[in-house]
């Protein structure tokens, strides 16, 4: 189906509305978890590499975003780079990410640097979390529909998370990698820009259209799999909590 420009944004929305990660059942889960279960430093280190494993794919794809090759759009791009990659003192969201993590008492599958090669990693990986890796490394640097929808949505599984873990963990909203994007409205002005700076490429190039919302399709659907293999790993500790 072809998509005019002037109905673009209106797909993403819809795209990213119809798989708000919320919606899913791995955060309430998550959130009713034993807290014996819910705290045990294994559970919370598998967490974290389903998660951080799909963070880490789309933080290095953004890197071969097509189309944004004007000065003015690299200018805009590399603002949204800055924001994860460039925090003061050399931080990062994926620092920050682990920080949280470990502050909670995670036992860590990998070191931060392990998270590297796409293809290596994948192989710490589930076939649904390997999936949406290797999806998001080859459809970014195809099309802007999948950086679109992933910043779109990327609020409500921040929100969702942060509120599942805090059941558990009172004090992790006050980690930076949550209460900075939260006071600062990151993840909103990366939603708003990532697809304002699509829209100048598609006004200049409308055959893009389709594929660019096909892709965005695409990789919505992907992210479904990551919360769903997240719930397995939370119903699979509950039953086996239970068994003991």
């Amino acid at each position: 189906m072809f998509y005019p420009i002037d109905e673009f944004t209106a797909a993403i929305r819809s795209i990213a509305q119809q798989h708000r990660p919320s919606r899913l059942p791995f955060f309430r889960n998550l959130a009713a978890l034993n807290r014996g279960v819910a705290t045990d430093p294994m559970f919370l280190g598998q967490i974290h590499l389903i998660y951080q494993s799909a963070m880490h794919a789309t933080r290095a794809a953004v890197y071969c975003l097509p189309h944004l090759d004007s000065p003015a759009l690299r200018k805009r791009k590399l603002q949204i780079f800055v924001d994860d990659d460039g925090l003061p003192g050399g931080d990062t969201h994926h620092y920050q990410l682990t920080r949280a993590f470990r502050n909670i008492g995670a036992k860590l599958v990998l070191d931060d640097e392990e998270f590297d090669d796409l293809e290596k990693l994948c192989r710490h990986l589930d076939s649904a979390t390997a999936e949406f890796v290797r999806l998001a490394q080859s459809l970014y640097s195809r099309s802007l529909g999948p950086w679109c929808v992933v910043e779109a949505m990327s609020v409500d599984w921040m929100r969702a998370l942060a509120d599942a873990l805090s059941a558990h963990f009172p004090q992790i909203v006050h980690e930076p990698y949550f209460e900075e994007c939260f006071s600062d409205m990151v993840e909103e002005r990366h939603a708003e820009e990532s697809i304002s700076i699509t829209r100048t490429v598609l006004m200049a190039r409308p055959s893009l259209v389709p594929e660019t919302v096909r892709d965005a399709e695409i990789i919505a659907r992907a992210l479904d799999g990551v919360w769903i293999q997240l719930d397995r790993i939370v119903q699979n500790a509950g039953r086996a909590s239970q068994q003991t």
